[in-house]
């Protein structure tokens, strides 16, 4: 972090200090900003194809491009246009209209009580959202009804009981958005539940992988007929895509790299083992992220970069550079896991 923002009475070391410049921000970018694309070579067939995630937004972009090229969908793709223009024409001028009504944080129909001001409190409100309207529009039933569970548990039952055990299990002094109280429950008790759903799918895919390479081994065929078309569908596919080959060897070239430069040049305080250590994870988590991305539309690399901040800090120490190493390993782990769920939306 730049000394402008650096506390003075806690972690105000000249080796937690990095002043902000151009040249080793584009240096940074540009070793690290490319891996991401080599991560997601293996993970296209898995998600899209095997798994059948539907990526809302990049599927329903893809429909809309595809429409206006097809030959026989002309007044399709016309009706599809208009309803573009409406939908588009209602959510800018329900947004311009709220404008008008919001007077600052918290206020407004974005934070309108719906269910009372008690239900306010504990974060049950309508923020009349015309994006996560959207959302729920075009994601599967499934997912919305988790979410929907998911919320009343979380925010209904789960954290007014734990902020009941402020002073007990956290200082009574820290505020609820700290990440020393309220707040820490709140994110790891999330990436905790993701991770854990997105891991069982990556050892799935691994598990079924070697029983298909067993079974391919000993010459027995038990693959599952599949129409004609969906044959073409998955060629395709998977048709001038980057071998899988020249994608490992890309991957782990960029990786050496990183390794190199970001502890000799740019970052100091990250030991070349710190980055060696991000890029054999960040492949496992980048899956975890792709999938739930594939499934909700909602990418959390920023909660997966959290959690190198904690780990690569605690572990340099705050004596020893320890809020840089987390901030450099946290940039390095999230341009992996957020470009490899970014660029699966557009596959």
């Amino acid at each position: 972090m730049s000394s402008t923002i650096a506390s003075p009475d806690e972690g105000y070391l000249s080796k937690n200090i990095k002043e902000m410049k151009l040249n080793w921000m584009i240096g940074f970018l540009f070793v690290v900003s490319f891996i991401g694309l080599f991560s997601i070579v293996a993970l296209r067939k898995t998600m899209i194809i095997d798994f059948k995630l539907t990526y809302p937004s990049g599927n329903a972009t893809a429909h809309l491009i595809n429409s206006f090229h097809t030959l026989r969908g002309a007044k399709i793709a016309l009706k599809q246009v208009k309803a573009l223009w409406v939908s588009f024409s209602i959510s800018f001028f329900w947004s311009f209209f709220q404008w008008f009504f919001t007077g600052g944080d918290n206020c407004g129909f974005s934070s309108f009580p719906t269910f009372g001001l008690k239900a306010y409190a504990n974060r049950f409100y309508f923020d009349f959202s015309a994006v996560y309207v959207g959302v729920g529009m075009i994601s599967p039933y499934m997912v919305n009804i988790s979410l929907l569970l998911g919320s009343i548990i979380s925010w209904g039952f789960m954290w007014p009981l734990i902020g009941k055990r402020k002073g007990d299990w956290y200082h009574a002094s820290l505020s609820d958005s700290s990440m020393r109280g309220l707040q820490g429950y709140k994110v790891f008790i999330s990436i905790a539940m993701i991770l854990g759903d997105g891991l069982y799918q990556f050892c799935l895919v691994v598990y079924k992988s070697a029983q298909a390479y067993k079974i391919q081994a000993s010459h027995q065929s038990s693959a599952p007929k599949i129409s004609y078309d969906d044959e073409i569908r998955t060629d395709t596919f998977l048709k001038d895509q980057i071998p899988t080959k020249f994608a490992i060897a890309g991957y782990v070239v960029l990786a050496l790299i990183s390794t190199v430069v970001l502890p000799t040049i740019i970052f100091k305080q990250l030991k070349w083992y710190y980055v060696l250590l991000t890029y054999i994870v960040a492949p496992v988590l980048a899956f975890c992220n792709s999938y739930g991305a594939g499934l909700t539309d909602w990418s959390l690399a920023s909660s997966y970069g959290k959690l190198g901040i904690f780990v690569f800090g605690a572990w340099a120490g705050l004596a020893n550079g320890g809020v840089i190493a987390g901030l450099a390993a946290c940039g390095v782990m999230m341009s992996i896991v957020s470009t490899a769920s970014d660029l699966m939306q557009v596959s």
